[in-house]
């Protein structure tokens, strides 16, 4: 009962915060456009821990790597905590968790672009000119255009949309899957 507890606290706390963390990382990769409401709530919400671990680690080329590096940590913190959890603490290898990590951040960078899929979907029926429309755009584009330059337009729909989100759940059932099986099998 505690540890559905314990675990329950860290899903609604320290994962969304991880989460968070990743996608100022990949807004200001992105170069998607901050002064918005959203970008704003992003910046204030991570920026106590953000500021001071840019002290000790600096931008690498043109990235955050203050922002990426405490994402990677929250994500190792929560995967600890969870198999500390699940299984006895008895051999917990290091090597697992570091690879484990990184498989899930990809896998939640992954659900980023599906939501900023949907969320560019949603705004451009409903709300084409809104601010967050620009924010998914931003984040979609560079993974957008490789399709759009080889899919034509079918009666003014854009399917490369679509084809990108089959795209990313393909990418997170096959290779991600087996890599997150590979990773597990070190535990």
């Amino acid at each position: 009962m505690l540890n559905d507890a314990l675990q329950l606290l860290l899903d609604t706390l320290l994962q969304p915060f991880t989460v968070i963390l990743l996608l100022r990382f990949h807004l200001q990769w992105l170069r998607a456009p901050m002064r918005n409401p959203f970008g704003a709530f992003i910046i204030s919400l991570t920026n106590f821990l953000v500021l001071r671990t840019r002290r000790f680690i600096p931008s690498a080329l043109g990235l955050d790597t203050a922002s990426l590096l405490l994402a990677y940590t929250m994500e190792m913190i929560y995967l600890s905590i969870t198999l500390w959890l699940s299984i006895s603490p008895i051999g917990f290898p290091v090597a697992g968790l570091l690879i484990l990590t990184l498989i899930k951040l990809i896998n939640i960078s992954i659900y980023l672009l599906m939501a900023a899929l949907l969320i560019q979907a949603l705004l451009s029926w409903f709300n084409p000119h809104s601010s967050m429309a620009g924010v998914a755009a931003s984040i979609t584009k560079p993974f957008l255009l490789p399709l759009q330059r080889r899919i034509p337009v079918f009666g003014n729909i854009d399917l490369s949309l679509f084809l990108l989100f089959i795209l990313c759940q393909l990418i997170l059932i096959v290779p991600m899957h087996w890599l997150e099986k590979m990773a597990r099998s070190l535990f």
